[in-house]
């Protein structure tokens, strides 16, 4: 994984980073995080939080800040550890980009007839796939689930929002992952979704433009507020330029994106 970010400072700002890969995704034999600013290396803060993810915090005066993580990671097999009753409630409740109760009408009226069980999400996202068109650009860091259903575009952060606000008003709760995904095309930061399965979490991805069994975690929460690669905490930053790379060993797997797979 690679991805390298530039931003044009106009005073003095903190910003908070979350680009390394979590802590539960494997072993990382090798990994750089660096951030520069005018070329001169900055001090950075590692916050643990969540699901094994990290926070880097970052304290700059004006300037031109680069901010450069690589890494490599050895995937950790999946860890099919029992979803706890705290998780799967904050993962039904109503958040900022994902408003399941005020698609609650809408889910009951369109799609209360799909079977329960747990086939439920995968039907949930197949009815995304199909209902939205992926358009970059179309979309902005403000638009929320009832925004892509209105607009019926939008890219995987609006496609995972809208199937986790969908399977939320249907009683299946759903979180979002940020993840480095090989084989994406166009390359970026890619976003998810992870539903309780049973007692475990799977992934879906209703955009399907990625394999899920290559997917990297970086990090884990409700929604975009929750997991976005970089946050203004004070201060002003323009994002100027942005290359996300990821690719893996060997032929890419085949994803029917039916079966149930799960992320470490």
């Amino acid at each position: 994984m690679f991805c390298d970010l530039g931003f044009e400072i106009a005073e003095g700002a903190t910003l908070a980073f979350q680009l390394a890969v979590a802590t539960t995704a494997g072993d990382r034999p090798e990994e750089e995080l660096r951030m520069t600013l005018d070329g001169q290396p900055l001090p950075v803060e590692e916050i643990e939080v969540d699901h094994g993810g990290r926070v880097h915090l970052v304290r700059c005066g004006p300037g031109y800040l680069s901010v450069t993580y690589r890494g490599v990671v050895v995937p950790a097999p999946p860890r099919h550890s029992r979803i706890t009753p705290a998780e799967a409630l904050v993962a039904l409740r109503q958040s900022r980009y994902c408003q399941s109760d005020a698609l609650a009408g809408f889910a009951a009226t369109e799609l209360d007839w799909l079977p329960e069980g747990p086939g439920r999400a995968h039907a949930i996202a197949d009815w995304v796939h199909r209902r939205l068109e992926y358009l970059p650009g179309s979309s902005g860091p403000l638009d929320t689930a009832v925004d892509t259903l209105l607009m019926g575009q939008g890219v995987c952060r609006d496609f995972a929002h809208l199937t986790i606000a969908l399977c939320r008003a249907l009683g299946v709760p759903a979180r979002l992952v940020a993840v480095y995904a090989p084989g994406l095309f166009p390359m970026d930061f890619h976003a998810v979704a992870e539903v309780a399965d049973d007692d475990r979490w799977q992934v879906i991805d209703a955009t399907r433009l990625a394999p899920r069994q290559s997917l990297v975690r970086i990090a884990t929460g409700r929604d975009a507020a929750d997991t976005a690669f970089g946050t203004t905490i004070s201060g002003s930053a323009e994002l100027i330029t942005s290359t996300v790379v990821a690719f893996t060993e060997g032929d890419l797997p085949v994803d029917d994106h039916q079966r149930v797979v799960t992320l470490a």
